[in-house]
Order: structure tokens, then C-alpha cells, then sequence
């Protein structure tokens, strides 16, 4: 590696450490002074315990944050360093080398590439795993968190409900779980028995849930109510709290949203998983673009309008991020009579690549 690669590299991770120091920083600050009050809830159990719940909290929490502005971070470091380049009149002096300016910004796109993989470490192997931890409020007691469920169906089709379900104990109160199957050749499901019980307490050994005073009644069966000791499903304790809520499949990784997908469930729950594992491909995709679209802009030579230059490049970013969230939400919706979830995803990518190798190419060298 050439002496002018190490000092670009250099400046760039200097100014990624910065960049993601106070884009976290402040998206945790302002998160806190807005949930303030919901922290100290349970001020009773002592200061100890509430600032060991804030930082339980945000340091779980920091995962879904990076992933959210890990492209920003990207451009916020680019900004930074050639920032400094350009104030210190050094991008002159390359150019009077006989050095190309494309030249220069080469190490800060590979290394952007190289720490997009850090986004999808995060997506795929830290964010799911602690996935049942994430969907937990400000006003949560670890370990003493409750969820109502209703209506989660299985890998079998079945639909689980129940009052309350205690993450501590991994016990669902008063269940029902009403079975189905699929008839032959169709996509409608029918009802054939209801299992209910006191308690279902899940048991990690044999991978089941023990019934507690457990009745299951078959439909169209003149047998009555038969005793039942224990239901095997595929849902564990740490699934409930991720799929009681639509919004939290984007904690789930592509192989768990994959296995969603195939149990072929309402049209709208189907758009809303194509759209993630679309998007799981697109998002670092669209960072990058969103850097080489950014680029370009960045490396001038006077330092009079590096301020210009920076207004420009996060008014580009600006729009790259408002573009990529209205195709979030227009992922799901039925448009024309269709659900076009692969298209939305795509759509920010071929509309900002096209830009970037147009300014790439149009740069002044």
C-alpha cells in the first residue's frame, strides 16, 4: 500500500470513529431525554438498578441504531476526511504529482465496502439472537417482562393465544391454541380441534410446552374433552415477543424470514417478509451508491466551497434516505392491483446508481 492510500485510510477511520461516536451518541441522548420518565418508573428498586436498565438497554439497543445510520456514519467519515484535504490545500499537491483524484478516493470506497460487512454482521448475527431483548420498553424490568399473545401460528399452521406470557418463568397463561391444516390443493386452512389448558410452561429439554390441567377438544368428534400433557411446536419462549408484533420481523434474520415466508401466510404478512429480504440485500447496497454519490461532490480543490460541497452531498444523502424509506412503505401497500415488494427495494438503487457513475465519471481530475 502506497504511502497517499495509508493517509487517506487513515483520515477516513479517524473520521468514521468520530462519526459513529456522535451519531450514536446523540441518537441515544435524545432517546433518554425523551424516555426519561418511563425509565424511572420503577425508581423503587433503587439508582443502581434503574442506570443498570438504561445501560442494559442502550447497549442492546446500539445494534439496531448502527444499522440504521451505518450509511450515514459512511458519508459523515468521507466528509470528514477529505474534509481536512481539501482545507489543507493536500488535494492540490496530489493532483500537481500527477496522481488522479479517482485514484485518491479508492481506499475509502474499499474500506466503506469492507465495514458495510460490519452491517451485515450486525443484521444477520447479532440484531436476531438478541431479538426477544430488543422489542423490551423503557418501562420494562429485565426479566420481568409480560406479553399479551394472539393469534401466532406455527410452523404447523396452529394459532397460539394466551392472557399473559412471562418472559421469567417461559409460561403462557390461560392458552388456547386452536389447530389447523391446510385442505388439499388450496390455500384455506381449516379449524380441526382446540387445545386449552391453565398453564403452558415451556419445557428446553423436550422442546415442548407441559400443559397444566391441559383439554383438547377434536372437532366433529363425539369422544368430548380428552386430557392432553404437553403441545410441540417450533415457537419457543424466545420467539413470542418478536412475533407478536408485525414491525419486529426486522430483527429476525434472512433464514428466520425465509422460514415465515413458506408457511404462506396472509398476502400482506407475505409483502412485508419479501420486502425485508429484499431490503437485507439492497441496504448496503444503497450505502455504497450512496458514498460514490457523494464523492464526487466531496473532492474539490478550492476550500472556499468545501462548505457548498458538504451542504450538497448530505442534501444527496437526504434524499437517498427519504427515497429508501417512502419505497418502505409503499413495499406492502397494493398498488395497480399488485404487491410489488422486489421492486420498491430495488427502485432507490436504480435510481441513485445511474447518478453515481454519471458524477464519478464527471469528475474533475
Amino acid at each position: 500500500m502506497k504511502i497517499l492510500d495509508k493517509y487517506v485510510a487513515k483520515n477516513f477511520l479517524i473520521g468514521y470513529a468520530i462519526a459513529f461516536c456522535v451519531l450514536m451518541g446523540l441518537r441515544i441522548i435524545i432517546d433518554l431525554f425523551v424516555n426519561m420518565d418511563e425509565f424511572t418508573e420503577h425508581a423503587d428498586l433503587g439508582a443502581f438498578a434503574v442506570v443498570g436498565n438504561i445501560l442494559s438497554f442502550y447497549i442492546l439497543h446500539s445494534t439496531l441504531y448502527f444499522r440504521d445510520f451505518a450509511g450515514m456514519i459512511t458519508v459523515v467519515a468521507a466528509a470528514f476526511s477529505l474534509g481536512k484535504m481539501v482545507r489543507s490545500n493536500e488535494l492540490v499537491a496530489v493532483m500537481a504529482s500527477g496522481v488522479s483524484l479517482k485514484r485518491v478516493i479508492v481506499p475509502i470506497i474499499l474500506l466503506a465496502f469492507l465495514l458495510m460487512g460490519l452491517l451485515i454482521i450486525d443484521q444477520e448475527f447479532l440484531i436476531p439472537p438478541l431479538s426477544d431483548k430488543l422489542v423490551r420498553g423503557q418501562d420494562a424490568v429485565p426479566g420481568q417482562e409480560t406479553y399479551d399473545v394472539w393469534f401466532i401460528d406455527d410452523g404447523k399452521g396452529s394459532l397460539i393465544c394466551s392472557q399473559k406470557f412471562y418472559v421469567k418463568t417461559s409460561t403462557l397463561r390461560k392458552p388456547t391454541i386452536i389447530l389447523r391444516r391446510k385442505k388439499t390443493d388450496s390455500a384455506i386452512w381449516e379449524v380441526t380441534g382446540r387445545i386449552s389448558a391453565e398453564n403452558a410452561v415451556y419445557n428446553p429439554k423436550s422442546g415442548k410446552w407441559d400443559l397444566i390441567n391441559g383439554q383438547f377438544i377434536e372437532k366433529g368428534s363425539q369422544t368430548g374433552v380428552q386430557p392432553i400433557a404437553s403441545y410441540a411446536s417450533d415457537i419457543t419462549p424466545k420467539d413470542i415477543p418478536v412475533r407478536r408484533r408485525a414491525r419486529h420481523i426486522t430483527l429476525l434474520s434472512s433464514h428466520q424470514l425465509g422460514a415465515l415466508a413458506a408457511q404462506k401466510t396472509k398476502i400482506k404478512d407475505l409483502a412485508q417478509l419479501y420486502s425485508q429480504k429484499h431490503f437485507r440485500i439492497t441496504d448496503p447496497v444503497i450505502n455504497l451508491v450512496m458514498l460514490m454519490v457523494c464523492l464526487p461532490i466531496l473532492v474539490c480543490r478550492d476550500p472556499k466551497s468545501m462548505k457548498s460541497s458538504i451542504m450538497i452531498s448530505f442534501g444527496t444523502t437526504a434524499a437517498c434516505f427519504v427515497t429508501i424509506f417512502v419505497c418502505k412503505m409503499l413495499a406492502i401497500e397494493v398498488i395497480f392491483d399488485r404487491v410489488m415488494p422486489e421492486l420498491w427495494a430495488w427502485l432507490p438503487v436504480f435510481i441513485f446508481a445511474p447518478i453515481a457513475f454519471i458524477e464519478l465519471d464527471s469528475m474533475k481530475t
